[in-house]
C-alpha cells in the first residue's frame, strides 16, 4: 500500500497534466504484478467494493474517538478518507510486523462479506500509517479524487512502453535490442473493453513480453473522435465552409451504440458502459455495427432541453415512469461499423451515405438520424448559431470536413465546434460553503441570487468555479468578514440593496424548476468575473431571468429521422 499511498499523495498535490502522466508512467513502469494492475482499475474506475461503506467507515471512527470531535473534524476538514486517516488512533503496541500490499487488500476485499469487511478494514487502519490509511479509504469507497480521468490513466499507461527491450543472444555471441512501436491512447482504448483486471497480459504486451490483446470483442467500444473549438479569427480566413458539413451541436451526451454478435451496449464518450440506465434504448435498437451519435430526450419529434435528460443522467437503473416522463433516443450523426466492416477509415460522407440508409431501415422512434444543414458562406453558418431554430436542444454548431476518416482522439482541422456564446447575469452573493479536498480550508462554493418585485433576494444557482485561486482568497476573505449566520458549514454573507458582492455568472442553458424557490434552474453555472464595482442594487432582477427563459423556450423545434434542414 506504502507505493500507491506516494501515488496517490503526489498525484493529489500536482496540478500539471504532464506531472500526472510522469508520475502515473514511472509508477507503472517500476511497480510489480499485479498491484500496478489494480491501481490502474482504481483509477479507471474499473474497481469497486460492494462490501465497503463510507457509513461503516464513519461508524468504526465514531467508536474510537469522540463523535463530536470526528464531526468538527470531519466539517473543517471535508473529506471523509482524510478525516479517519488523521483522527484514527495508533496502537503501536499492536502494529502488525509489516503493511499489507495493494494486492492483499484487494483480493481479500473481493471475497469479504459485510459482517468482515468492516473487520478487515479497520486491521488495516491500525497496520498503516497516515497517508496509508487515507489511500486504503480511497481505495474502498472509490471517491480517489486526485484529478486523474479514465482517459488520462490509459494516456500513461501507452507511455509506459519502453523504446527497447533486451532480445536474445545473437549468434556471435552479443546481444541484440528489439525496438517496439510507440503505442498510443487510442491504441489503448481499441482492446480496453477486452481486458480485465489487473490487466496482466495488456502489460506484457507494453513491455514486450506477449502479444497485442485481441481488439475484436464483440459489443466492443472505439476510441471517439473529438473536435477542436473554432477560432474565429485565425481558422475562418483560411477554410472553405463548403468544405465542410454542418449540424446542430446537441445539447445532450455524446454516445456509442454498439450491437455486435448478439451483444449491445451503450458507451459514453469515455467508454464507460451506461446500458443498464437506458434499457429502453438497449432494447429498441435493431441495426448490427456501431453509432456515433447524441443521447436526448425526444417526445414526438421534439428534441426536449437538457434538463429533461438530466432526470435519467448518473443512475445505475431506469423505472418505467421515469422511461415514460423522459422517453431517451439517439441523433445519429456518424458510423464506425457496418456489420463485421470497420468504416472509420473511409470519408466522411460515404459513412454519412451508409449511416442514412442504416437509419432508415431501422424502425422504431430511439434513432434517427441528425439533420445535415444548407449553408454557403460564413454567414449563413452564422446566422444558424446564433437563432438555431431547436432553441435550447442545440449549443452550436459542428463543422466536419467532408473528406475526414474517423480518427481517435482531437486531430486538429478535421473536426470543428462553434458553440454559441454563453449566456450572462450579474448575481448577489447570499451563501457560501467550505470547498472539499484542497479547498477545504476555503469557501468556495457560492449560492447567488438576484432581485424579486418586492426587493428580496431570491437564489437562482450556485458555482464553484471560474476564478482564480486569488480569486478565491478574495471571496473567502469577503465571506468570513461580511458573515450574518452559519447552518452548518454554510455562511450566509451580507447581501443588501446598499451592501453586497455581486458576481458576473455564466452559463449555457435554463429550465424551469419547481424544486427552487425561484422557479428557474441554470446549466453549467460559473463565476467568470467578479464585480467588486458594481453595487448590489444593479444586479439583475428573477423578472430578467424568466424573460431569457421565456426567449429560450420560445426556439424550440422538430427533428425526425432522415429530415434536411
Amino acid at each position: 500500500m506504502r507505493r500507491f499511498a506516494e501515488l496517490l499523495d503526489r498525484l493529489s498535490l500536482t496540478a500539471s497534466r504532464k506531472a500526472k502522466l510522469v508520475l502515473l508512467r514511472d509508477y507503472l513502469r517500476s511497480t510489480p504484478d499485479p498491484d500496478r494492475g489494480w491501481a490502474l482499475a482504481a483509477l479507471t474506475g474499473d474497481l469497486t467494493f460492494s462490501a465497503a461503506k463510507p457509513a461503516m467507515i464513519r461508524k468504526a471512527a465514531e467508536a474510537r474517538v469522540d463523535p463530536v470531535l470526528f464531526g468538527w473534524s470531519y466539517d473543517y476538514v471535508g473529506d471523509l478518507a482524510e478525516t479517519v486517516a488523521l483522527i484514527w488512533p495508533s496502537d503501536p503496541d499492536h502494529r502488525p510486523n509489516r503493511e499489507p500490499s495493494l494486492g492483499e487488500v484487494v483480493d481479500a476485499l473481493q471475497g469479504a462479506g459485510r459482517q468482515e469487511a468492516p473487520r478487515l478494514i479497520e486491521g488495516w487502519l491500525n497496520a498503516l500509517e497516515p497517508k496509508g490509511r487515507w489511500a486504503l479509504l480511497k481505495l474502498v469507497t472509490g471517491g480517489l479524487r486526485v484529478g486523474v480521468s479514465a482517459r488520462l490513466a490509459r494516456t500513461a499507461t501507452a507511455m509506459m512502453r519502453p523504446d527497447a527491450v533486451s532480445a536474445p543472444p545473437t549468434p556471435e555471441g552479443g546481444e541484440q535490442a528489439a525496438v517496439l512501436p510507440p503505442v498510443d491512447v487510442a491504441d489503448i482504448e481499441e482492446v480496453w473493453h477486452g481486458l480485465s483486471a489487473p490487466y496482466g497480459d495488456l502489460f506484457a504486451w507494453l513491455e514486450g513480453r506477449g502479444e497485442r490483446p485481441s481488439a475484436e470483442a464483440s459489443g466492443r467500444f472505439r476510441p471517439v473522435m473529438l473536435a477542436t473549438a473554432l477560432d474565429e479569427a485565425t481558422d475562418m480566413p483560411r477554410l472553405d465552409p463548403t468544405d465542410f458539413v454542418a449540424e446542430w451541436k446537441w445539447d445532450g451526451v455524446r454516445v456509442q451504440a454498439v450491437r455486435e454478435g448478439g451483444v449491445t451496449r451503450l458507451y459514453s464518450r469515455t467508454g464507460d458502459d451506461i446500458s443498464a440506465a437506458f434499457p429502453d434504448v438497449i432494447q429498441a435498437l435493431a441495426f448490427e455495427g456501431a453509432v456515433d451519435g447524441e443521447l436526448l430526450v425526444v417526445r414526438d419529434g421534439a428534441v426536449a432541453p437538457f434538463g429533461d435528460l438530466q432526470q435519467r443522467l448518473n443512475r445505475k437503473t431506469a423505472s418505467a415512469r421515469l422511461m415514460q416522463d423522459y422517453p431517451a433516443a439517439i441523433l445519429a450523426y456518424d458510423l464506425l461499423a457496418e456489420g463485421e466492416q470497420d468504416v472509420r477509415a473511409l470519408p466522411l460522407t460515404e459513412r454519412l451515405e451508409r449511416l442514412e440508409r442504416l437509419v432508415a431501415e431501422h424502425t422504431g422512434d430511439r434513432l434517427a438520424l441528425s439533420p445535415l444543414l444548407t449553408h454557403a458562406t460564413w454567414d449563413d453558418l452564422a446566422a444558424l448559431r446564433a437563432d438555431p431554430p431547436v432553441g435550447a436542444a442545440a449549443e452550436g454548431l459542428m463543422l466536419k470536413r467532408r473528406d475526414s476518416a474517423y480518427v481517435a482522439g482531437r486531430p486538429k482541422g478535421p473536426w470543428f465546434k462553434w458553440k454559441r456564446d454563453p449566456h450572462v447575469i450579474d448575481a448577489v452573493l447570499m451563501y457560501a460553503q467550505r470547498g472539499h479536498g484542497k479547498r477545504s480550508g476555503f469557501y468556495s462554493d457560492y449560492t447567488f441570487g438576484v432581485w424579486t418585485e418586492e426587493g428580496a433576494l431570491t437564489p437562482v444557482g450556485k458555482a464553484y468555479f471560474g476564478f482564480t485561486d486569488e480569486e478565491l482568497k478574495q471571496i473567502d476573505k469577503f465571506v468570513r468578514d461580511h458573515t450574518t449566520d452559519r447552518f452548518g458549514p454554510v455562511r450566509a454573507v451580507r447581501a443588501e440593496r446598499d451592501f453586497g458582492l455581486v458576481l458576473e455568472i455564466a452559463f449555457e442553458g435554463l429550465q424551469r424548476s419547481t424544486r427552487h424557490k425561484s422557479g428557474v434552474a441554470m446549466r453549467f453555472p460559473r463565476v467568470s468575473r467578479i464585480r467588486w464595482d458594481k453595487p448590489a442594487r444593479e444586479a439583475d432582477t428573477l423578472e430578467t431571468v424568466l424573460d431569457l427563459l421565456d426567449a429560450i423556450e420560445r426556439g424550440g423545434g422538430r427533428v425526425s429521422a432522415g429530415e434536411k434542414a
